[in-house]
């Protein structure tokens, strides 16, 4: 019986549509593919016997395994896929070895959670989803906070041609605050702050629905079972009402 020839593992990673070879040589240069166990050398040679790990996922069987991760975003990266356009973008600092794509953004000077992702229908579901998607915030700004300005953030300010739909915001130290929004408009908080003539200093996003931020500065993970099931049973939910 004939043996299998096998190719190159650059290659083989490309036919599985696991990643590009160019981006599966860094990997390898990068030491994060292994075969059998063992970091493969560059134009090493694999058949459908071996075991292909990357970051020590295995990806024997196709390269869609699908992937849910939660990421805290650092001040100054750029919610972007476009790697071409901006150095600082999200996708080149994580580097994850599949490709992913965030969901929804979070601006540059801001900081916190953000999700990635490679399921383009959960995403959709996700942006869709009005009525369960609270997302939480803590706010610094240049001055101290008035009651004044909880209530009037709280209820409503004019941003953008709208007005702001009714939130949570609690005071939580002199010039600090936490808000809950269920509504993403462009730069919303710092729109809604200058407005009350407040200047943001930092704004760090503590929770996406279900999920909260729990890990360092630059640092992602990914989601648990029990983070997807609630996610999609809150999506679920509120896809009914969207026609």
């Amino acid at each position: 019986m004939a043996t299998e020839e096998g190719v190159r593992i650059n290659k083989h990673l490309s036919e599985v549509g696991y990643c590009s070879r160019r981006e599966a040589d860094k990997l390898i240069e990068a030491g994060r593919i292994a075969v059998n166990g063992v970091p493969v050398v560059m134009g090493q040679k694999v058949t459908s016997n071996d075991h292909i790990t990357v970051d020590g996922h295995s990806i024997d069987s196709q390269g869609d395994r699908q992937v849910y991760l939660a990421f805290n975003k650092p001040v100054g990266i750029v919610c972007t896929t476009d790697t071409r356009v901006e150095k600082d973008n999200i996708i080149d600092y994580i580097n994850y070895p599949i490709r992913i794509f965030p969901i929804g953004r979070l601006d540059k000077p801001s900081e916190g959670l953000i999700l990635l992702t490679n399921d383009g229908d959960i995403v959709n579901k996700i942006l869709r989803a009005r009525n369960n998607h609270e997302k939480e915030y803590v706010v610094t700004v240049n001055k101290p906070i008035t009651k004044d300005f909880i209530e009037k953030m709280a209820n409503g300010v004019p941003v953008l041609d709208t007005v702001t739909r009714k939130c949570v915001v609690e005071q939580l130290h002199k010039n600090k605050f936490r808000i809950i929004l269920t509504q993403g408009l462009n730069r919303q908080i710092r729109r809604m702050c200058e407005y009350l003539d407040y200047r943001v200093v930092a704004l760090k996003r503590i929770r996406i629905m279900n999920i909260e931020l729990d890990m360092g500065v630059g640092k992602y993970r990914e989601l648990t079972r029990k983070e997807l099931s609630e996610l999609n049973r809150r999506i679920a939910d509120s896809s009914k009402h969207i026609h």
